[in-house]
């Protein structure tokens, strides 16, 4: 099932199912920041005002805004 980036919390473990049709304008930087269908990550923190957001991938941290992030479709791991 396809959630958002406003469904998860802190801690939890998700994996990039593919991008939104809407989302043409951030897929490229998406892809080259390693945000491959695939790709499992788990959220590390949200700013105090809720963006950005920062997750951990591949063994590094990196920082999306809210409208990048919405770009990304996602299913939640167990």
């Amino acid at each position: 099932m396809a959630i958002n980036f406003k469904q998860l919390a802190v801690g939890d473990l998700a994996t990039i199912t593919g991008f939104v049709p809407a989302g043409k304008a951030y897929r490229k930087r998406l892809l080259a920041m390693g945000l491959t269908p695939g790709t499992q990550f788990s959220v590390t923190r949200f700013a105090p005002m809720g963006d950005p957001v920062e997750i951990k991938l591949r063994g590094f941290a990196l920082t999306l805004r809210k409208d990048e992030a919405a770009s990304l479709m996602l299913e939640r791991q167990a």
